[in-house]
């Protein structure tokens, strides 16, 4: 399985980005419905921080901060996951990677949200 994110770009605080990472490889089609997906992001210098998780379609969990601002979602028939993020703010900047388990850790390469101030 391979992950690719998407979406990232530059919004004022207070704005709305949503991100998609798309699965795709061999087993993707077979085993994405069973993955756990979840979001991390990562500032320079900082440790990569927990954003989202997304189990089954309705199993969600979110990071500090991040409760009703943000919203993970995810279609297993495109293979994909969402992360619609609202009200944002600038300490949300980062490069945001989506995450699996599927013999081992597998990231996306992540999509750079900066959010103005």
């Amino acid at each position: 399985v391979q992950l690719q994110a998407s979406g990232g770009g530059l919004v004022q605080a207070g704005g709305s980005l949503t991100l998609v990472c798309t699965a795709s490889g061999s087993d993707s089609g077979r085993y994405f419905r069973d993955l756990v997906m979840a979001w991390y992001r990562q500032v320079p210098g900082h440790q990569r921080e927990f954003v989202a998780v997304i189990a089954g379609t309705d199993v969600t969990n979110y990071g500090r901060g991040m409760w009703g601002r943000f919203i993970i979602s995810r279609d297993d028939a495109k293979k994909t996951i969402a992360l619609q993020m609202n009200d944002l703010k600038p300490e949300d900047t980062g490069t945001y990677y989506c995450n699996t388990n599927l013999r081992g850790e597998i990231w996306g390469q992540g999509t750079q949200v900066t959010v103005s101030s």
